[in-house]
């Protein structure tokens, strides 16, 4: 068995630069200092993504923007444009499916495959690696790396060992020998950082001297994760690819933080509607019907909760999920200041897989036009060509987040 990994190199960056190029954007911001953050001004100022050039400058993922722009003044900022990443791993997803039918979408951003044999093509597995890397380029304008080994862990490790536009093999004994043992113990897959600290005590520095520990104590010091370890160290995993989709296999779902602590009623169901309705638009495009839906949200002091609830039916229409949505909240939420709200749906059946009963056919077959038609003039017009009728009169952005929810649709100006 042979396994490819694909990676998309800095994918939001990435997706973001291919975008900008595309309109015209005069720089192409993976070359020059540039990072994918949110405004600090909504709470949201963390680098999600960040180019090469910014790397140099000591510029991290996951490090305030504030900090960032004191290493680095020129530095170039964008906002994160999550629909754009569907699509552009959506697209990048339908070209490898086509090298191979045992497909598993593992996140946004990296797809494994197990390899079979084209009779088209009858390419060899590193040949398939280099095809769908530079199809990827060619057609989508971004990058990926691609890893090929004779097991996922293997697969995913080349997939890590040098960036970007790289193809890597780990496929015998002699490459995780001299390619995987000589790594860092921290770059092993499932390493974290307390683990590391752990084995640094014992003088166990480098994958090598992992895989060349004493399985019984590793199992001492850290249980069956110890065993793990030592396993994916000696190049040893048993996972096979799951063909399907890995973000559907969790679940759909939008969360939000808000600019300021909400504690108004009709103001949370707003921010519901908002988040509802990009959740509703996603499971549409992934051709799914949910019986899970799920309310999450953090408070001012950060405590956490969830609720959620099993419907008795499936469903994808926006309206029905936002009224079981505001249900959820209501019934969990003891009114305390509010940071950050998220819908999540879950459980789902294929719309063709789901038959409707005569009771709830007419309605909810309506339910499904309108929202085929508004999605289909949002995706030729743009997503603020068409928006709820309670927003007209608000001062409000509808797609970044509401004060007002509605079933009613109005006509915004069409806008290319």
């Amino acid at each position: 068995m042979t396994i490819l990994q694909v990676d998309a190199n800095s994918a939001y960056l990435s997706w973001t630069a291919a975008a900008l190029l595309e309109q015209g954007y005069p720089v192409d911001i993976r070359t020059v200092p540039a990072v994918i953050a949110g405004n600090p001004k909504n709470r949201h100022g963390i680098i999600l993504a960040k180019s090469i050039p910014a790397k140099r400058f000591g510029v991290g993922t996951g490090t305030s923007l504030f900090e960032a722009k004191e290493k680095c003044p020129g530095l170039i900022v964008m906002p994160p444009n999550f629909d754009l990443y569907l699509a552009c791993s959506d697209a990048m997803v339908d070209i490898i499916g086509e090298y191979s039918p045992l497909l598993e979408r593992y996140s946004v951003d990296e797809c494994f495959l197990e390899y079979r044999e084209c009779a088209a093509r009858r390419l060899s597995p590193v040949e398939t690696a280099y095809e769908i890397k530079e199809r990827i380029k060619g057609e989508l304008g971004f990058t990926v790396n691609v890893g090929v080994g004779r097991n996922r862990l293997l697969a995913k490790m080349a997939c890590e060992l040098q960036k970007p536009d790289r193809v890597h093999t780990i496929l015998n004994d002699e490459e995780i020998r001299s390619k995987l043992w000589p790594l860092d113990v921290n770059e092993l897959f499932m390493v974290g950082r307390a683990t590391t600290r752990k084995l640094r005590k014992i003088n166990i520095n480098t994958v090598g001297q992992l895989a060349c520990a004493d399985p019984v104590l590793l199992r001492t010091m850290f249980k069956s994760h110890g065993t793990l370890i030592w396993r994916y160290a000696n190049g040893i995993d048993d996972a096979r690819v799951v063909p399907g989709d890995e973000l559907t296999r969790k679940g759909i779902g939008n969360s939000m933080t808000i600019k300021y602590d909400l504690t108004d009623r009709d103001e949370a169901c707003g921010y519901l509607l908002s988040l509802t309705e990009r959740v509703g638009i996603r499971l549409r495009r992934h051709g799914y019907k949910a019986s899970l839906v799920s309310v999450g949200v953090c408070t001012g002091n950060f405590v956490r909760y969830t609720h959620q609830l099993k419907l008795p039916f499936f469903t994808a229409d926006t309206t029905e999920i936002y009224n079981y949505a505001c249900r959820l909240l209501f019934e969990s939420w003891r009114g305390e200041p509010l940071r950050q709200l998220g819908v999540r749906v879950g459980e789902f059946a294929r719309e063709d897989e789901y038959q409707l009963t005569v009771f709830d056919m007419d309605r909810l077959e309506k339910d499904e036009a309108l929202n085929r038609t508004v999605d289909d003039i949002r995706r030729r017009f743009g997503e603020k060509s068409i928006y709820r009728g309670r927003y007209a009169n608000s001062a409000f952005n509808p797609i970044e987040g509401g004060v007002n929810g509605g079933n009613f649709l109005m006509m915004g100006g069409f806008r290319q």
